[in-house]
């Protein structure tokens, strides 16, 4: 049995669009189980990860309520926005250098 080459484009591509709207219901999926009233959920791992801080440091700041956390079944998540009003006010600009010239 030997399949032309344009019948094998054909159904390659016909899988690569099934894949594709897999990927997509996939993506949709991760987003809906990890989000609250909309809102993207991150666990400990994503925030480790994102800002390059240790397990320790996280702990410390939940316990002095610098960042709120949800636990869900037993596992501990942050909401997207608490992540970012955490990161605003922690930042601290740098001071304007004095002029050392005067």
């Amino acid at each position: 049995m030997n399949i032309d080459k344009m019948e094998f484009v054909a159904w390659m591509e016909r899988i690569m669009d099934r894949l594709d709207i897999l990927g997509n219901h996939i993506d949709d999926l991760q987003k809906k189980r990890n989000s609250i009233d909309g809102e993207e959920l991150l666990d400990n791992q994503d925030l480790l990860q994102m800002l390059k801080i240790s397990n320790r440091s996280l702990q410390r700041y939940r316990s002095i309520g610098k960042l709120p956390y949800y636990t869900i079944s037993g596992k501990l998540y942050y909401k997207l926005s608490d992540v970012h009003q955490f990161i605003r006010e922690s930042f601290n600009p740098p001071l304007p250098k004095l002029n050392a010239n005067k």
